[in-house]
């Protein structure tokens, strides 16, 4: 469903990623995993289109979609949840969802389905995003993306700063998600979210994958957790 293969991408004259490799197929969580400052946002972004690579493709669908602008790759079907979440904090809950519905094609996903899907956020629906708590934000940011009907999923950090009940009540509602049929790609600091969560692993390292490999692979490989990932 989605192949990325050879991509290389700069911030001004710093060469940031060399050579990134992965795919997504239909269903799948895949997780990115690597230090602070491997590459991970930086491949999502290249994904996404926010930066253009030299060199390497982005195959979404069969389709080549490197150097596409953010907005055609989001109408596309790909669906972005960003490390800083992007609600508008003015707007209440109802507006933020209704916003987005707006924007997105007919789907299964149904202003009502999302509140099914997210009770706490029907709960707090007349609450301004600036009033939301970090967990609350973070599904609100979820469901915004949901609602513009994605066929791939993309998340940042989702579990970044949650407190581990939220974290808990997250890693259950992608499930959820994915049993619908909806395929994610995650970046995830959280290696027990992680493992929770994706089936397939790749790990970043300056720029490059170093590693790849299921979930009772990367488990049992102390030597790649230790050297990668520093536990």
């Amino acid at each position: 469903m989605l192949a990325v293969e050879d991509i290389h991408a700069y911030y001004g004259q710093s060469h940031v990623l060399h050579g990134v490799s992965l795919t997504v197929g239909r269903g799948e969580i895949v997780s990115l995993l690597g230090r602070n400052g491997a590459g991970k946002t930086t491949t999502l972004l290249t994904i996404m289109g926010f930066i253009a690579p030299p060199s390497g493709t982005v195959v979404y669908d069969g389709r080549d979609i490197s150097g596409w602008a953010p907005f055609r790759v989001s109408r596309l079907g790909l669906g972005f949840v960003p490390q800083e979440r992007g609600i508008f904090s003015s707007l209440t809950v109802h507006e933020n969802l209704t916003v987005a519905a707006r924007r997105g094609i007919s789907g299964e996903w149904t202003l009502d389905r999302i509140y099914d899907l997210f009770p706490r956020l029907r709960e707090r629906a007349a609450n301004r995003g600036s009033q939301l708590s970090g967990g609350e934000q973070q599904m609100l940011s979820i469901a915004r993306a949901l609602l513009l009907n994605p066929a791939l999923l993309v998340l940042d950090e989702p579990s970044e700063g949650l407190a581990p009940l939220i974290v808990r009540e997250l890693i259950a509602v992608l499930k959820q998600v994915q049993a619908a049929g909806l395929p994610i790609l995650l970046v995830e600091q959280n290696i027990h979210a992680a493992f929770a969560l994706a089936e397939r692993h790749y790990i970043l390292s300056k720029g490059q994958v170093c590693y790849t490999g299921t979930t009772a692979e990367l488990r049992a490989d102390e030597k790649a957790l230790h050297s990668h990932l520093g536990i």
